[in-house]
């Protein structure tokens, strides 16, 4: 079963040229706007393979020697995959760690005595309790430091470091503002080992292992600029899309104590690994045509266009043959013969991706449509990671299927329960304990004491407190209420309002558990019941909490499956990738684009007002103040405006969409 395919969705299909060049000649031609030795590698697990060798590599040099192997060591879930290799290499490849001095990166500051989350019990639980480290090699900063002796402690520390020779290798994550370690943006090229207030987005990733933002702490005692700059190798790691803005600011951008990664550019011996989705916005896989020729296709040459477009501000059938010369693209000249002959295509092509009907359109030509006419109707499956995911990112799409008599079913992946605040618990608990004093007199004696039970309950809950069993359901059972008010809004029949309660959903916490054979059983169960014609599913990897990348990666577990199985219903089955909630598909990747009359976008406002509980009070609306109906109908219109800009029919918004073809 795999349980990782979203990871090698490669939505430009990117030339091995690009990121695996034959000779150091390609490599310096390719690289010349990196300022830091970069590595792309195809997928996660070969990246962090490739880690874990060198350092297992340097770890045996020193024991030849008989000298200490000191290493600098990061938490949070970069660095998972290269402790999971280093554990087997010692487990399988007699890799010994008896000679390995750790100290670890930083320390949530402060902490209690009995904390479970500190970063050091994550390094053990990942790596540490797996290899036969001595335990008195392990140095970490302690978070339970009285206040008045962190100055005296940090600098003891740092002592210790500089006592055992310096670190031979940090191993380093990159934060989402561009942080190392937590020396957030403002840190000095000279700090060492220091308390440092940790930035809200950094406290923002550090509530999933603390439960919620509240119980977070609010400092973290880190290694320094310059204690980990003192180091004689270092690795920068990034995986995924989310980290691709990040990495192209420190890697090609300049020195600032604003991106305080970019300080790795002054460092001799720093390297950078990431994944083809973390190298996204390099120039050589962004914009290859800057620094190399290029093995143009259809994706490339949109890509081209739409920045070219925007480097002139002119739309594509204004473009001449000056602007192609004047900006590298003259390769595409000698391709095509003239700016003209390459504008129509590129408009052609965009043009093509517009439809107002997402399911096909019956009794026509398909040619050149993004949707087959037959079968018509359809049965159509969205899934949705949580219960709102489907009108927050597609309401418009959605309720048009529904209008051209498409069978439309969602399925909503998760519960959603933790998201849903303490009130609205409250406020149902209200309702139900009124409407029992109404209608029965008060008679139930069970909802009475359930009632009080759990009022006594939430009014005991303490900052970091789990919710109990009941409380997780009755929230779920509002998140229940609301998906179903939608879809009914939208003229779903509720017998095909599905909730599918994905089990590595529901540990209660933000940390979720890993995907699982059943997670992606339930989905397999889903889809041979209805055998659909096309399948929706959320490509919105750029979810902070993680949760759509997991739903992603089961549905396409459970695809794959049954790809392997000769499925004949796969076989007549397309699969569409939606975003919305967290980010937007770049205009050169959208294969379908559905225009939304402003009547439409009001109505999927409204779908997305029925899910109360995720308004103003929601938990994880994230770094981004707007509601989600704001950033839905934002997103929309920004997407119809670049279709504007490029010459394109002007419409109010538009949702698009990505194809996902089963690899």
């Amino acid at each position: 079963m795999k349980t990782n395919l979203s990871s090698q969705i490669t939505l430009n299909r990117v030339s091995p040229k690009y990121y695996k060049p034959e000779n150091a000649f390609e490599r310096s031609v390719l690289t010349r706007l990196e300022k830091i030795p970069t590595d792309i590698y195809e997928s996660v697990e070969e990246g962090a393979k490739h880690i874990a060798a060198d350092i297992a590599e340097t770890i045996r040099d020193k024991q030849k020697s008989g000298r200490f192997c000191v290493l600098a060591l990061a938490g949070g879930e970069s660095p998972r995959g290269v402790y999971s290799e280093l554990v087997r290499l010692h487990k399988e490849e007699a890799l010994s760690f008896r000679n390995v001095i750790v100290f670890n990166l930083y320390e949530y500051y402060p902490l209690t005595s009995d904390a479970v989350n500190s970063n050091l019990n994550s390094l053990k639980e990942m790596l540490l309790n797996h290899v036969d480290i001595d335990k008195q090699n392990i140095f970490s900063p302690d978070g339970t430091t009285p206040k008045d002796t962190i100055f005296e402690y940090c600098r003891l520390y740092e002592q210790r470091i500089e006592s055992f020779g310096g670190i031979d290798v940090a191993l380093l994550g990159i934060g989402r503002v561009g942080n190392i370690a937590f020396n957030e943006p403002g840190s000095r090229i000279n700090s060492v080992t220091r308390l440092i207030l940790l930035d809200i987005d950094s406290r923002n990733d550090a509530a999933k292992t603390f439960g919620n933002i509240d119980a977070t702490p609010v400092s973290s005692i880190t290694m320094g600029i310059s204690t980990i700059l003192g180091a004689k190798k270092i690795y920068l790691m990034a995986w995924g899309e989310n980290k691709a803005q990040m990495i192209q600011a420190s890697v090609e951008g300049n020195v600032t104590d604003t991106i305080p990664a970019s300080y790795l550019q002054t460092h001799n011996n720093a390297h950078v690994a990431i994944d083809l989705s973390a190298a996204s916005n390099l120039t050589r896989i962004q914009r290859p045509w800057l620094v190399t020729s290029c093995d143009w296709n259809d994706k490339l040459i949109r890509s081209a266009i739409v920045w070219l477009c925007s480097i002139v501000k002119k739309p594509i059938l204004k473009l001449t043959n000056k602007d192609y010369n004047e900006n590298g693209l003259s390769e595409l000249l000698a391709l095509y013969g003239s700016a003209y002959n390459v504008n129509i295509k590129i408009f052609n092509d965009f043009q093509h991706t517009i439809t107002g009907w997402p399911g096909g359109k019956p009794n026509a030509d398909d040619t050149y449509r993004p949707e087959r006419a037959k079968p018509f109707p359809k049965r159509v499956v969205i899934f949705s990671p949580h219960p709102d995911d489907d009108v927050i990112s597609m309401g418009g799409t959605l309720r048009r299927l529904v209008e051209q008599k498409h069978e439309v079913h969602v399925a909503y992946q998760t519960s959603g329960n933790i998201a849903v605040g303490d009130e609205e618990v409250i406020r149902f608990l209200h309702f139900i304990n009124g409407f029992n004093q109404l209608f029965d007199n008060g008679g139930n004696a069970s909802i009475n004491e359930k009632y009080t039970e759990i009022r006594k309950y939430l009014k005991e809950k303490k900052e970091g407190d789990l919710d109990s069993k009941d409380i997780l359901t009755l929230k779920g059972l509002i998140r229940r209420g609301e998906a179903r008010t939608a879809c009914t809004y939208n003229n779903i029949p509720l017998n095909r309002c599905h909730f599918l309660d994905l089990p590595f959903y529901e540990t209660g916490k933000i940390q979720k558990d890993p995907i699982s054979e059943a997670d992606v059983e339930v989905i397999l169960k889903f889809l041979r019941e209805v055998k659909p014609h096309q399948i929706f599913v959320a490509g919105d990897l750029a979810d902070p909490h993680g949760t759509h990348r997991v739903c992603l990666d089961a549905a396409l577990a459970a695809i794959d499956i049954e790809k392997e199985a000769n499925a004949k219903w796969l076989k007549d089955c397309r699969i569409w990738m939606y975003r919305g909630a967290w980010a937007e598909w770049e205009i050169e990747n959208i294969e379908m684009a559905v225009p939304i009359s402003p009547e439409e976008l009001r109505a999927k406002r409204n779908s997305i007002l029925k899910h109360q509980s995720q308004m103003e009070s929601a938990p994880f609306l994230g770094n981004d103040e707007r509601l989600f109906w704001q950033r839905s109908e934002d997103r929309n219109r920004a997407t119809a405006a670049l279709y504007d800009d490029l010459g394109l029919a002007s419409y109010e918004a538009m949702e698009a969409f990505v194809e996902y073809v089963p690899l």
